[in-house]
């Protein structure tokens, strides 16, 4: 990621944070303000892609789908991974180099 990327970015967080609409016109305020030189293309791509998002709900829940989906496929997978069992130990004794004599950095 680019300096100037960097800075749009950044310049979005505080709008977001102060509760202000991210447009395109105040990360440019932004960036010039604090002295980084940004092509005028990217005002507009970081603008639209944040347009009707709330980057502070987007941050607070970066990993919550996944931390609740862990839970349910727990449980109800625990019937699946008992049938699993016997063919992950036909697995192993298949793909065993022992038997040959030799290992992988022998």
């Amino acid at each position: 990621m680019s300096i100037a990327e960097k800075a749009i970015v950044y310049a979005a967080l505080i709008l977001a944070d102060d509760n202000v609409a991210i447009t395109a016109d105040k990360l440019e305020a932004i960036t010039k303000a604090a002295g980084v030189e940004v092509e005028s293309i990217y005002f507009n791509l970081f603008a639209k892609a944040f347009e009707g998002k709330d980057l502070n709900e987007l941050l607070l829940n970066v990993g919550s789908s996944a931390g609740a989906a862990a839970p349910a496929a727990a449980a109800g997978g625990a019937a699946a991974a008992e049938e699993a069992k016997p063919e992950e130990k036909a697995d192993e004794e298949e793909e065993s180099d022992d038997d040959m004599g030799f290992g992988l950095f022998d």
